[in-house]
């Protein structure tokens, strides 16, 4: 029996390191790291990519002690890397998601709540609706494969006991606000088309005050934001695709830098 746990115990140490990288990417990721994904699934996919990627990683992994202080750190170490990756995925999926809460504040739609089966909490039919629709153009553009095969580049831009660097956090990190600027881009039409109705009924209110057509100006400023938001959500997947193909770039070049490094 002894025999045969020191003959298991390589492949094990080969596989658990790889494995805590891929699963923590996949929590972080966009759509597979949702909680209408069960953890048992996201588990299950971790380990089949750490198997596969086996022949990639085995000579990636150093001797390490399973059992030593080095180990635990090397853990860490993993999902650190794997939860940077996978949260620089999710940029795109939260300029959406600001995008439905924008777009659905300017068009009063906000009071129309309904319980998120993704997030686990409340949102509106926006912000829901946006979601699914990013939720298709990520299968579509085979999001998935481009996930693993990040994961894959990352074992030799970070190899197993040689850290991460202060580059990965910082570039993530500065990235954030690009969430708020590319989600207010892409709500400018609907909130100006909505401030100016506002402006117009409130200058005819105040000519015409006994009409008291504040009484129109909720169903038309929701009509306004309808027809706008018709008009720009049929540029939302080409503005996915650019958000991710922006996330892909920037995490080349930390590669190309640890790489270098």
């Amino acid at each position: 029996m002894e025999q045969v746990f020191n003959q298991l115990l390589p492949f094990l140490s080969a596989l658990w390191w790889p494995f805590c990288r891929i699963l923590a990417m996949l929590t972080a990721a966009p759509v597979l790291g949702d909680l209408m994904v069960p953890v048992t699934v996201r588990v299950l996919v971790a380990l089949v990519l750490a198997i596969v990627m086996l022949p990639l990683t085995r000579g990636l992994v150093g001797p390490i002690d399973p059992f030593s202080l080095h180990a635990l750190v090397a853990t860490v170490e993993q999902a650190v890397i794997g939860g940077v990756l996978g949260l620089a995925f999710h940029f795109s999926m939260s300029v959406i998601g600001v995008l439905g809460y924008l777009v659905s504040s300017q068009m009063g739609f906000s009071m129309a709540v309904m319980n998120d089966p993704i997030n686990g909490t409340s949102s509106d039919v926006v912000s829901a609706l946006l979601s699914i629709l990013s939720i298709i153009v990520f299968f579509t553009i085979d999001g998935h494969l481009v996930i693993a095969g990040v994961i894959g580049a990352s074992f030799h831009a970070w190899p197993l006991g040689q850290g991460y660097g202060p580059l990965l956090l910082q570039a993530v990190a500065y990235n954030v606000s690009w969430i708020f600027a590319a989600a207010m881009l892409l709500a400018i039409p609907i909130v100006f088309s909505t401030m100016v109705v506002q402006l117009g009924f409130g200058f005819l209110n105040r000519v015409a005050p006994s009409l008291n057509l504040f009484s129109l100006g909720f169903s038309m400023i929701t009509l306004f934001g309808l027809v706008m938001l018709v008009e720009i959500i049929r540029f939302v997947p080409e503005h996915y695709i650019g958000m991710t193909n922006r996330v892909l770039e920037m995490l080349q070049q930390q590669m190309r830098a640890a790489g270098h490094g």
